[in-house]
């Protein structure tokens, strides 16, 4: 696992990721994590303003920002997510979160199939805040079932097998991967205060073995009827632990 890299304008650590977004991020010392989900989605544009103007009546600067969930009208193509990527991060570079060809924003980017929007938007994001308390807040970034980096589509865990096996095979990955997001992070899954999955298929089969046995019944799970950023992707999950969630 890649090493944990201080943000010290932020006020957190990120772990290395790729250019879009870090995989993952947590306080540092001094700071905690929250999050506030927005009822009506805006429109990237509008939700980087909307963003902005949060942080700043918090007072926190632009650079507090630590972690993004959009929603997109329909799964992107391989090219198409590239293209889109690059309108979101030059955000971040003139924001200078994005530096010397780093991202310590994590992200989590999915398809709703039911209403879903009518161009990408923010549905949630989370930033820093001073605290006494101590620094247990975390984010991993989403991920889905293919490892970046990896040759796609061909790398794709159990690529086109939509049945109980390979949607069994999939999960089993993806948990796999938010294990080690979480251990460079340094945090506990028992410890979150919640954890999202997002798929449209059938994930009853794997729940308690595959989900539950890691994350426990604690806070229970979020499942959001949502596809993958990318198309031919079929299972994507995240997590955090944060401080204080609010709907704005």
């Amino acid at each position: 696992m890649t090493e944990l890299i201080p943000f010290q304008d932020g006020g957190y650590a990120f772990l290395k990721g790729v250019f879009p977004y870090s995989q993952g991020v947590r306080a540092l010392p001094g700071y905690a994590i929250e999050r506030l989900r927005f009822l009506r989605p805006p429109p990237i544009t509008e939700g980087f303003r909307a963003i902005e103007a949060q942080l700043k009546a918090r007072g926190r600067p632009p650079t507090a920002l630590c972690a993004a969930e959009l929603r997109s009208p329909r799964p992107f193509s391989f090219g198409g997510f590239g293209a889109f990527n690059e309108g979101y991060v030059d955000v971040l570079k003139a924001w200078t979160l994005y530096r010397d060809g780093l991202n310590p924003v994590a992200r989590s980017n999915v398809a709703p199939e039911i209403e879903p929007p009518a161009e990408p938007c923010f549905y949630a994001f989370c930033y820093t805040v001073p605290t006494t308390a101590p620094a247990d807040s975390f984010v991993v970034a989403g991920s889905g079932e293919w490892p970046e980096g990896g040759r796609f589509p061909e790398a794709i865990v159990a690529r086109g097998d939509l049945s109980p096996a390979g949607l069994r095979a999939k999960a089993h990955w993806v948990c796999d991967m938010m294990q080690a997001r979480l251990a460079g992070l340094g945090g506990d899954w028992r410890a979150a205060s919640a954890t999202q999955v997002y798929t449209v298929h059938d994930l009853h089969p794997f729940l308690g073995d595959e989900i539950l046995a890691r994350a426990g019944n604690g806070p229970g799970l979020t499942w959001h009827y949502c596809r993958p950023p990318i198309e031919g992707l079929e299972y994507e999950m995240d997590l955090r632990r944060v401080s204080v969630e609010r709907v704005i």
